[in-house]
């Protein structure tokens, strides 16, 4: 497999931080994981709702080399204040302790919890050096990590999962149990399976993926995000873990009280949702604008789908425009700046849709846009974001993304 040029950049960069840090890695393996961007349903993963999306092209790339012993050495080039992180497999600190609680490193302690408490023996540390490219909020940089860490360490240790759920479950439990992140599975997924040119559609019931062909090619559409120089801290920090919570809530309240539901999905039918809000929206408004969300986009999802299998971006645009509306009015899960690159982009020419992305509150935004207009939408930006968000007009920024495979490994990049 030949790298990109983003690669091999990549890898003359981690060469440089490996001299900076003392961490030798040369000659090892260099894995690189996507970010990703989720074209429906946001949020709607620990909801129920089936899930769409793409890898993009911000990544991170580890290089990483057995250690000869149980010790680990793992340098970031995007935390050097944090310096080396040394710690003994098996001997890390414990889940959730504040000890943890502002480090990077709680990323490589939680593998190394759960992959053991997992049953996986490992005794073979690593070195490695760490660079990513990932926008802070809104492409899952924290699964993006989480992911290349497990893959990594497995594979120093000569060990061979071949069950991709399974390494998609133990993403998920590095965030949800020792880290205290209440993450769904949405970023794992979209990761981990995301194959160049398709979409990755995956439906929870069936524990299922397929893959969707988007548009008629790399000319028919653009997707950009839109970043707002916005740090949002960790998603147990965060609005999304209280709408995961009201959620939680809202589905014991229905169960209770005769539906017979395990989530706010399984509300299927127009009858079964009207009869929910004439019982719930009175006493619980907010709760039951959680569910209107879910709701319509859950519908909407087969829509954007069967729009994505004809080739109908403006369909698929159209959709992905409405979601945002209804995570702004419905699920509140958005943010002032987040609004305001989507108010910007809503007016130009070629947009086809825009929305929030991700955990919400800030991060990035996500627009649909022609390919022919994203020059345009730069421009909009770079006149209009500075003048309504002065305080990050020297931190924003625009991608336009490639939709490509979500893990590649290279074994011959680093000398």
């Amino acid at each position: 497999m030949q790298p990109t040029l983003q690669d091999a950049w990549a890898a003359e960069k981690i060469q440089k931080l490996s001299k900076q840090s003392g961490i030798d890695v040369a000659a090892g393996k260099l894995r690189r994981t996507s970010s990703r961007f989720c074209l429906s349903v946001e949020h709607g993963d620990y909801n129920g709702t089936e899930l769409f999306g793409v890898g993009t092209d911000r990544f991170i790339w580890m290089a990483y080399k057995p250690s000869g012993s149980d010790k680990c050495r793992i340098f970031s080039g995007n935390f050097p204040d944090d310096g080396v992180v040394e710690f003994t497999l098996g001997d890390v600190p414990q889940p959730g302790s504040q000890k943890i609680a502002d480090t990077w490193a709680r990323f490589p302690y939680g593998v190394d919890f759960v992959l053991r408490r997992e049953g996986y023996r490992l005794s073979q540390g690593i070195n490695a050096v760490i660079y990513g490219n990932i926008p802070g909020g809104g492409m899952s940089r924290s699964a993006s990590l989480t992911l290349n860490l497990i893959l990594s360490l497995l594979d120093a240790n000569e060990i061979q999962e071949n069950d991709r759920f399974r390494i998609v479950d133990m993403a998920q439990q590095v965030e949800n149990d020792y880290i205290g992140s209440p993450c769904g599975k949405l970023d794992q997924i979209m990761i981990l399976f995301a194959r160049e040119g398709f979409g990755t559609y995956y439906n929870p019931k069936k524990r299922s993926v397929e893959y969707v062909p988007l548009g008629k090619g790399p000319d028919d559409f653009s997707i950009v995000v839109m970043d707002t120089g916005t740090v949002r801290p960790g998603l147990e920090k965060s609005t999304y873990k209280i709408r995961r919570a009201e959620c939680e809530k809202l589905v014991a309240m229905l169960q209770r009280t005769g539906y017979k539901i395990s989530c706010l999905a399984d509300i299927k039918t127009d009858a079964l949702y009207e009869k929910a809000l004439a019982q719930f929206a009175g006493p619980y408004p907010d709760l039951t604008d959680r569910l209107r969300y879910i709701f319509g986009a859950r519908k909407r999802f087969y829509e954007m789908l069967d729009a994505w299998k004809r080739g109908d971006i403006e369909t698929v645009g159209r959709i992905f425009r409405r979601d945002g509306i209804g995570l702004r009015d419905d699920y509140k899960i958005s943010g002032p700046e987040l609004e305001t690159m989507c108010d910007i982009a809503r007016t130009v020419p070629g947009v086809l849709g825009e929305r929030m992305l991700g955990g919400g509150d800030k991060g990035a935004a996500g627009a649909i846009v022609r390919a022919a207009a994203v020059d345009d939408l730069k421009a909009a930006i770079d006149t209009a974001y500075p003048r309504s968000r002065p305080a990050f007009a020297d931190k924003y920024a625009v991608h336009s993304c490639k939709i490509v495979a979500g893990v590649r490994l290279y074994e011959n990049l680093l000398g």
